[in-house]
């Protein structure tokens, strides 16, 4: 048998597995309510703090930066010590920092729609249907987002930082999706803007990458008023 002498080393298929697993994770076509969520944008239009591309521009930025202020935190915990201990305590300290409802109800939405995809989807992870299962019948959990996100990023042997990238950019993604359905920039248009932004979600990525959950904090305080106004909006498109 010919031996490979390129230095290049063949996956085995466990780990050709994980990789498209980590990949589905990002996928927008996971079913985890991503998309019925706006970040404050419909609030903001109907409040004229946004109006056209420039505004939406500065808005996706400030959103960008309150995520990786009081996000990435838990998300980098969670991922680096993906166990039941770590995400319950990490839950409970973060539903008592979220203190705009719209918001917090907003994360336990996704984080209980994203808990219930990976625990069916990801079965080589068995632990994560035990852990579910056994959060379920205990009570007192309130499954926010960002701490399940980095637990199962975690799980699926995402590295910490790429785990904090991730969820970086499915924040991006999602608040340039509500966007593009508000009418405020076309799909070419939001192609666009989204590839200009990578830059400067890196850049914000790695500004709070790598913290502890008590250096979370809020740096961009309108942009969590304008998202706690969105419940008494008279029509709306999104659920937050």
């Amino acid at each position: 048998m010919e031996e490979k002498n390129d230095g290049a080393m063949d996956c085995t298929p466990k780990e050709a597995s994980r990789t498209w697993s980590q990949w589905q994770l990002l996928d927008s076509i996971l079913p985890t309510g991503g998309f019925a969520h706006s970040f404050g944008l419909e609030a903001a239009i109907q409040a004229r703090i946004v109006s056209g591309p420039e505004d939406l521009r500065t808005f996706l930025i400030h959103v960008l930066e309150n995520t990786g202020s009081l996000l990435l935190p838990f998300v980098y915990t969670a991922a680096t010590s993906p166990d039941m201990e770590t995400w319950h305590k990490l839950d409970r300290t973060l539903d008592a920092t979220l203190t705009n409802e719209v918001s917090r109800k907003a994360s336990i939405s996704q984080g209980s729609a994203l808990m219930r995809v990976a625990a069916a989807v990801f079965l080589e992870i068995p632990i994560l249907k035990t852990m579910r299962d056994a959060s379920l019948s205990t009570g007192g959990v309130n499954f926010h987002h960002a701490p399940i996100f980095g637990m199962v990023c975690g799980l699926l042997g995402l590295d910490p930082e790429a785990s904090q990238k991730g969820y970086m950019f499915i924040t991006m993604r999602d608040v340039i999706s509500a966007a593009t359905r508000l009418n405020l920039v076309g799909p070419l248009g939001a192609a666009v803007l989204q590839h200009q932004i990578a830059v400067i979600c890196d850049d914000l990525s790695r500004k709070w990458m790598d913290r502890p959950v008590e250096d979370a904090c809020q740096t961009c305080p309108l942009i969590d008023t304008v998202q706690g106004c969105h419940g008494y909006l008279f029509s709306r498109l999104f659920c937050s």
